[in-house]
């Protein structure tokens, strides 16, 4: 289970991850909510903890941004503010749960259990860029102008959802890298470009006209053939 932790208090952010790490869960902590929100966007994540009050984006809007985009990630909202009408305002915003500190662990661990429980019943959306389509219950990309289609890898297919997401914009390489194989990786950061190389000849097999862009220095884009 891949989780993404939004917790400003460091501290409390790190005796989470070790309490998730214990039940066999993979964490990426991020500790502001323009982070969220970013991270969130990827749509890798199988469950959400995501704090109320938080620096630059507060957990309310990061939680009605990434569901107007279409992203149903199991969200478990972590606050201190246990009042009636916060808790209305969370599950109105899209919240799966709403667990007020201080809890158990073990509170947390069922939560995360339940919310996991209603994602299947949750719609799926296709990602789309010029005439190709991303879907994610099969991970396959389409060619709509011809129809051919090609599986992807799970490294394949969540960069390739990121720079959908992020259509025409540059995203860099230590973005990538920490997005898709996260902070506590032993891989090495090279292996962006070779996993780009391999998403680049698909796209290539299937005649798409979404291309991605190297700008040196900076990242990748997906873009759109002249």
């Amino acid at each position: 289970m891949n989780i993404l932790l939004v917790e400003d208090e460091r501290p409390l952010s790190d005796a989470l991850c070790k309490i998730l790490k214990k039940e066999s869960m993979l964490v990426d902590p991020v500790y502001t909510g323009t982070d969220g929100y970013e991270y969130a966007r990827t749509g890798k994540y199988d469950a959400m903890i995501l704090d109320v009050m938080l620096p630059e984006m507060n957990g309310f809007e990061v939680l009605r941004k990434i569901r107007k985009e279409g992203i149903y990630t199991p969200v478990c909202m972590l606050t201190a503010r246990g009042e009636l009408t916060d808790r209305v305002h969370g599950l109105e915003s899209g919240a799966d749960y709403y667990l007020t500190k201080p809890f158990h662990s073990e509170e947390l661990i069922a939560c995360l259990h339940t919310i996991m429980r209603r994602k299947e019943n949750k719609p799926v959306m296709e990602l789309s860029f010029g005439n190709i389509r991303l879907d994610p219950s099969s991970a396959t990309v389409f060619c709509d102008s011809n129809g051919k289609s090609v599986k992807l890898t799970s490294r394949e297919y969540q960069l390739l959802e990121i720079l959908i997401r992020n259509p025409r914009q540059i995203v860099g390489k230590e973005t990538l890298f920490e997005r898709v194989w996260g902070y506590d990786s032993d891989a090495d950061i090279s292996s962006v470009e070779v996993y780009l190389s391999f998403l680049r000849k698909k796209l290539a097999f299937i005649e798409s006209d979404a291309v991605i862009r190297a700008s040196r220095g900076m990242g990748y884009s997906l873009e759109e053939k002249a």
